[in-house]
Formats: C-alpha cells, structure tokens, sequence
C-alpha cells in the first residue's frame, strides 16, 4: 500500500496537530492515518489527485464501497470519522472553505445483515393462501404486494385506495420523512390485488386493507397471518413481513438490478443503506458458484 500522506504537507501537520495539540497516542495517530491513507489510495485508484476538491457525492461512493468489503459499521464509522476530523483541521487552516463530509451520516451500530428469503421461499408463501377464503385472499394481496413493490409494512398498512393506478399498474407511497414516491408493479400482484378488491369489504376506512371487522389493519394483525403460513408451509420462523422487503432488494440485485434503481424502489435517502443488500446478494451468488459449479 503507497502512503501517500508522507509526501503531503497538509497531512504531515494534521498528524502533528493530533499529537502535539490534541495529545493522542502514536498508535491512534498511526489508526487515523491508515484510515486516511486508504481513502486516498482509493481517490488514487479513480484518478482523483486531488482530496481538496472532492463532492459530498465522492464521498458517498466511498462509504458504499467499504459497506461493499463488509465492514463492520464500527469500523466503517471510525474511517469516516478521520476523514471527518482531518477535513474540519483543512478549514480550521482556511486550506478549504467547506468539508465534503459535512453531510455524511454514518450508521451508529453495526448494520447486521437483514434476513432474507431465497425465491423458491418466497413462492412458497405466495402459493400458501387459499384464494377461495376471504381473508386469505387479501392476505396472498398484502404478500403480493410486499414483494412485488418492497414496501414498507407502515407504507402497505398505510396504503389508501386513492393511492393506486389499477390501470398503469402504479402506486404511490408516503414514505419516512414523508417523501413521497410512485412504485410499479407487476401483472401477478396486480392480479391479486383486484382480486381481493372485488371482494373486499364495504367499509368507511380509506385504506386498502382492511380487517374482518372492516378498520385499518394493523402491523401486529398482520404479522399473526403471516407465521400462519411460514407455519404451513413450514418456512423458517424468523421471518418475518420485514423479510419481503429484503428478498425484493435481494432477487432485483441478484438477477442484475443497479444499485441505484432499487434504491429509487425501496425509498433510501442514503445509497449507502441501499449497499448492505449487496451483501446478501453476494453470499447468495457465491453459495450458488459453490454449488453448481463443476470445480466448486
């Protein structure tokens, strides 16, 4: 690895200003240049000469790219804080008049790797609904829906009928922050889900779905007729509505989807928290090359 830092004289006086003024020790400074150094390998490895003119989003790629090595967030957060700490000391020094970093939130635990469900898994869930059965012909909706559109539980429950396109096949979803956005979805969920309007309930809720009495669902009712068929289907009993919405991220990237289109998809505000499904996907492809493989 070339240290690049040693070459550079705004760094050489961030290192002593860490040691003389802050007072830190050798082996702290030696973490916050490893850090540094690493950063600026990868700003390298792009062509980028100079650290002084970087945007916000150079930045982002770069916490991308390490969520994409599977960092732990500790760590990924420790490198983000030099770079932090070394970018507020270049405008203490009038060196540059803003920081790059000044925006960039960084998780405060580690991120562990959401659950998932593999596609036959997901079909099986799919099929376990009887369909002749009122409610669990809206339950095979509220599923279809899930995985079709990687909704939120609190953005399908919340779901209102003004809120649906039928004929473009389109919904739109109030989502965290309230930020606002159109999702499309495909002929199967749609299927399901004028299925279940046809026999839906009269009922003076604005939402979609709604229970046997006629009110909103809730996140909690819901959950109750999800295990009723993980159970009959004997599917794992850790997953749970949540899961859907990882296995919609999860098959898109798997079968090709860009990064940023399912961000788009899923509502992130930071590409960053749109990475981690990477992971998954990652494992999945590898565990599928060791499998199937002819030399394993």
């Amino acid at each position: 690895m070339q240290h690049i830092y040693k070459k550079d004289q705004s760094l050489r006086s961030f290192f002593t200003f860490l040691y003389v003024e802050k007072g830190l020790s050798k082996n702290t400074i030696e973490a916050y240049s490893n850090d540094i150094n690493d950063f600026l390998n990868w700003l390298n490895k792009r062509n980028i000469q100079d650290y002084k003119e970087i945007s916000e989003l150079v930045v982002n790629e770069y916490v991308a790219y390490l969520f994409n090595k599977a960092l732990k967030s500790s760590t990924v957060n420790r490198k983000i804080s030099s770079l932090k700490s070394f970018y507020l000391f270049l405008i203490k020094k009038k060196i540059i008049s803003s920081s790059p970093l000044s925006e960039i939130i960084t998780p405060k635990k580690d991120h562990h790797l959401p659950s998932s469900m593999s596609e036959d898994e997901v079909e099986r869930l799919l099929r376990s609904p009887n369909i002749e059965l009122d409610l669990e012909n809206r339950d095979k909706a509220m599923i279809e829906m899930l995985y079709a559109t990687g909704m939120r539980i609190s953005e399908l429950i919340n779901l209102k009928i003004t809120d649906i396109d039928l004929e473009r096949s389109v919904l739109k979803v109030l989502g965290k922050g309230s930020k606002e956005r159109l999702i499309p979805f495909g002929e199967k969920a749609l299927d399901s889900l004028n299925s279940y309007l046809e026999k839906r309930k009269k009922s003076l809720a604005k939402e979609v779905f709604i229970s046997n009495r006629g009110k909103k669902m809730t996140r909690t009712g819901f959950w109750q007729r999800i295990k009723i068929y993980l159970s009959r289907e004997g599917l794992k009993d850790s997953i749970s509505p949540h899961t859907l919405r990882h296995a919609f991220a999860t098959h898109l990237l798997n079968r090709g989807a860009d990064l940023r289109s399912v961000q788009l998809l899923l509502g992130h505000s930071d590409l960053s928290t749109t990475q981690i499904y990477t992971h998954i996907a990652k494992q999945r492809l590898g565990e599928v090359l060791k499998k199937h493989h002819p030399r394993g």
